[in-house]
């Protein structure tokens, strides 16, 4: 026997033994968080529902699915798998690995069970729970009344899963090990989770595709949310599977892209890759009969069977030579059918064709392919975000990333600079500059356009169209061979409009966001119980994309930075927007922020969160999965932080944590977990209301503790006139997060950008009675403090970083320090936290991603000056100079760098020509020889050491 040769595996024995237990028998759903709290094993979504479990309040329907049901046809002749089945395709010589809960070895539905194997700490290899038979009979199930697609294909059961749906990382590297040994052809796992970053998992997964597996695996059935895709469906080698349901529409509990691997620095992917038909599918019962069950779990195996199927269409000696995880997914992306409505991030490439698909493959010619191979800004809903913001001239790059599918070898390169070829001259109007993979492995790589407008374009309005070409090569597949090379291409459709007003322009900082992984970031807010982690990646296409839309809707165009604040010219924006933010700022972020703001007249508008010490040193947990201690390493946002961002116009955050409903306007709100606000100057106006504070007592794991009944009045919305420019606070961001949100606050961030953009002062919002004559002024015990127990430089983008601009930025300062700086970065430690370097980034095992991170490690020896002052805050500022000086180490110019040789040489020749006439008098009064000419100023090596010429004076402008 195959096992007991490779001596691999444990628990392989024969064991006919079976617990009749229904999967939907109980009303509880699995969660990876019950209240609150992490359950065992590594971190997995929700598995399927069964029946009426699916229906929630974003159903997209309120038709009777169960009488639909009814009505309809096997999910199998929905895809038309007979018309493959007549042409003697069924799945045979097919090895087909599910990866489960189990499944009984002698099923009535299943007539080619190779082998079952359980890697748990269970004695058994039956399936108790149902799960894993009911995916096996989709897959491969001959019941007449829930046909499975591939009924001869030899399944492969792996346990990985508990009967309390518990699995381990150690335990999918093994089972994975033994899939690789024993040469499996298709591999099924319906589950996954958000940690994108458990290295160990993920590149098992990458070495298992690059042995020729083709792996499929469900999006997640955390939708309708954006940015919840789940791991490892969310990986380019892996083929991610979204669910429909009967009328096309994408299912409410089916995750949405983007992947969120690649932010702050850079854009996200195209996921799923196809959507199938997962609600209400009927598949094999633990024993015997069939039911129906909902979940993109069960999406999965429809696809994971159709690929069987397709499989068993290429003869067995020329399989290995074509099939593969690119070709596949080629033949699934090229076949799908474009769904009307939904968008790339909801639907991939669309519903899956399986007769397309099989023409495909049947003419299939090993070659390199880009998806999405079309990008179309006129192709609304399908292309949003990006039909719905055109290109203009003087915005910031907009990131398209495709993906490369290399179906000609497991290793591949691109050939050479990839070019753009517009269709006509006016496309000679885009400038695109590309980041891709080095080394396309394994089968697949990133193609990354960074697309911006030139600046004789700015009043250009109109359609640009062409083609960007890449030519992409492999290995010969034969010894001594001429090595592969295909071309691929993506054709480009871009609107244009004239560049809008600085009042109609707002910038979205992404570069101070953390999110879960690779760090404990907890949830924004703490009513929520059944998810701990922020992962959904804040970002205005993820989570925050209902708020994009409203904006759009408004007529404001909104961009991204990606970069540190001194990477954006704020003459060209109305306002900067700070929501839920996690990092730290360089100091040389705060001083331009100030400078943006005062002199620049740039709108600030800051959307906080809670912070409070105790509450995160309570929420402290053991994870068994990872053998260690998880502790959040900041609050909702990072409060401390914020404060001195804000630290120069008198406004600073408290560590309360509040809750309870308001009104303004006319408008109900919910504050949800927010904090409030202990400084403020006097001229603003600041809003205050009733609410309850939970920061005395806690937030325990298990739930959010209120100190009281108690109702205070605390201070959330605060507004300021600010020399030139105008700022704006407010204590709580999950009124404009759609996850998890109570209420919207749409209405009072249109209100503050009328105000911090126009000058418009809505009378509610600047009442009188809202005006502070004396400055609000808590004192110093008010202000939270810096956590000194955690490296939170494992996780800053920050501290013990380099300040440089990346590839999110304008062309102009693309690895520079940004606009009007001129400085030689070095690593900080910020006030507050130890002195702890790991060396390694985490964010660089991130697939090779070309996006830039920042230049290497410098050593600079730190200039001897004069003592500054330190503020309230910690930070020391000299206030001559108005430069953090303690934190810089270079030359930093007036104007650019040729003002200060441009002073000297000035100098120079003035005491030059000061000299030459003192001497041309002295010769005239009389005729005795003139003195020996004095040293110049115009050099330092002409002085001792002693009397050097100091530096130029450190400013920015």
């Amino acid at each position: 026997m195959e096992l007991e040769r490779l001596q691999l595996v444990k628990d392989v024995i024969v064991d006919s033994s079976y617990t009749r237990t229904l999967f939907g028998d109980s009303s509880e759903k699995y969660v990876a968080f019950s209240e609150s709290t992490k359950r065992s094993g590594k971190l997995f979504t929700s598995m399927s529902y069964e029946g009426e479990q699916i229906y929630t309040p974003f159903s997209n329907s309120t038709i009777s699915w169960r009488k639909l049901m009814m009505d309809r046809s096997q999910v199998t002749s929905l895809f038309g798998a007979e018309r493959l089945w007549a042409k003697g395709f069924t799945g045979g010589k097919v090895k087909m690995a599910i990866f489960d809960t189990g499944i009984r070895a002698d099923h009535p539905h299943f007539r080619n069970i190779k082998e079952r194997t359980n890697w748990t700490n269970e004695d058994t290899l039956n399936d108790n729970l149902g799960h894993g038979t009911f995916v096996a009979g989709v897959i491969a199930g001959e019941d007449a009344e829930c046909l499975g697609f591939a009924p001869d294909t030899e399944i492969y059961a792996f346990r990985v899963f508990t009967d309390s749906q518990v699995s381990y990382t150690s335990w999918f590297l093994d089972a994975f090990n033994y899939a690789i040994a024993t040469n499996m052809d298709v591999l099924n796992l319906s589950i996954g989770g958000p940690d994108y970053l458990d290295l160990p998992f993920v590149e098992k997964v990458w070495e298992l595709t690059a042995n020729n597996i083709i792996m499929i695996s469900a999006i997640g059935n955390d939708g309708p949310l954006y940015g919840t895709l789940n791991n490892p469906a969310d990986q380019s080698d892996v083929i991610g599977v979204g669910g429909i349901d009967y009328e096309n529409h994408i299912a409410s509990f089916s995750s949405r892209g983007m992947s969120t691997w690649e932010i702050p620095h850079g854009y996200g992917r195209v996921k799923p890759d196809v959507v199938a038909y997962g609600r209400d599918i009927m598949g094999s019962k633990i024993s015997t009969g069939c039911k129906s069950l909902s979940g993109t779990s069960v999406a999965s195996p429809v696809v994971a069977g159709a690929v069987c199927l397709l499989v068993s269409v290429i003869p067995e000696k020329t399989r290995k030579r074509i099939l593969n995880p690119a070709s596949m997914k080629q033949a699934l992306v090229e076949g799908a059918f474009k769904l009307p409505g939904p968008n790339m991030f909801e639907q991939g490439a669309g519903r899956l064709d399986l007769l397309k698909s099989y023409e495909i493959l049947k003419n299939y010619r090993p070659r390199a392919s880009i998806f999405p191979s079309i990008l179309d800004y006129t192709d609304c809903p399908y292309s949003w975000p990006f039909c719905r913001q055109p290109l203009y001239a003087g915005a910031m790059p907009v990131v398209f990333n495709a993906t490369i599918l290399n179906g000609m070898g497991v290793v591949g390169y691109v050939g050479g600079p990839p070019t753009w070829q517009p269709s006509d001259e006016v496309g000679n109007l885009l400038s695109i500059r590309f980041s891709y993979s080095q080394v396309i492995w394994p089968w697949t790589g990133f193609f990354a356009l960074h697309m911006q407008i030139k600046e004789e374009g700015a009043h250009f309005s109109g359609i640009i169209q062409g083609n960007v070409s890449v030519e992409v090569y492999s290995p010969s597949l034969d010894p001594g061979g001429q090595r592969q090379i295909s071309s691929c291409v993506l054709h480009l459709k871009l609107k244009v409009v004239p560049t809008p007003p600085r009042s109609r322009r707002l910038l979205w900082d992404q570069f101070h966001n953390i999110k879960y992984p690779p760090g404990y970031i907890p949830r924004d807010s703490l009513d929520v119980r059944n998810d701990i982690l922020d992962w959904h990646g804040d970002h205005l296409h993820t989570n925050f994309h209902i708020m994009f839309n409203m904006l759009s809707d408004a007529g404001y165009y909104v961009e991204t930075l990606g970069s540190p604040l001194t990477c954006f010219d704020a003459s060209k924006y109305g306002a900067l927007l700070m929501v839920d933010l996690e990092d730290e700022y360089f100091p040389e972020e705060i001083e331009k922020l100030r400078d943006d703001v005062l002199r620049a007249g740039l709108g600030l508008v800051v959307f906080a969160e809670w912070y409070n010490v105790d509450s995160m040193v309570k929420m402290r947990f053991f994870d068994d999965n990872t053998r260690s201690w998880w502790t959040p390493v900041t609050g909702g946002a990072n409060v401390p932080a914020i404060n001195e961002l804000l630290a120069p116009f008198g406004i600073a955050f408290g560590d309360k944590i509040l809750n309870g409903d308001f009104s303004m306007t006319d408008e109900q709100s919910h504050y949800a977990s927010g904090t409030d606000i202990v400084r403020f100057p006097a001229s603003g106006y600041v809003h205050r209301f009733q609410f309850q504070d939970s920061s005395e007592s806690g937030a325990t794991q298990n739930v959010l503790q209120a100190s009281g009944s108690t109702k205070v009045n605390y201070s959330i919305l605060g507004l300021l006139e600010a020399a030139a420019g105008r700022v704006a606070v407010y204590g709580d961001s999950n009124c404009l997060d759609s996850s998890h949100m109570v209420t919207n606050c749409y209405w009072l961030l249109r209100k503050i950008l009328d105000f911090t953009n126009s000058g418009v002062k809505d009378p509610v919002l600047f009442s009188d009675s809202a005006r502070r004559d004396l400055p609000l002024r808590e004192d110093d015990s008010k202000l939270p403090s810096r956590r000194t127990d955690v490296n939170f430089s494992a996780y800053s983008s920050v501290v013990s970083k380099e300040l440089t601009c990346g590839r999110d930025a304008r062309f102009e300062v693309w690895g520079t320090k940004g606009y009007r700086l001129q400085l030689m970065g070095r690593n900080r430690k910020l006030p507050g936290y130890p002195t702890l370097d790991l060396g390694a980034d985490l964010n660089g095992t991130m697939g090779g991603s070309n996006f830039s991170q920042g230049e290497p490690e410098r050593k600079v020896e730190e200039n001897p000056l004069e003592a500054p002052t330190r503020t309230k805050l910690g930070r020391s500022v000299d206030f001559l100079s108005l430069i953090n000086r303690e934190e810089l180490d270079g030359s930093m110019f007036i104007a650019g760098q040729w003002l200060g040789p441009f002073i000297v040489g000035v100098a120079c020749l003035a005491l030059f020509v000061s000299y030459w006439r003192m001497r041309q008098r002295r010769r005239k009064r009389r005729k005795a020889p003139a003195p020996p000419a004095p040293q110049t100023l115009c050099s330092s090596e002409a002085l001792p050491i002693g009397d050097r010429v100091p530096s130029p004076v450190r400013m920015i402008l």
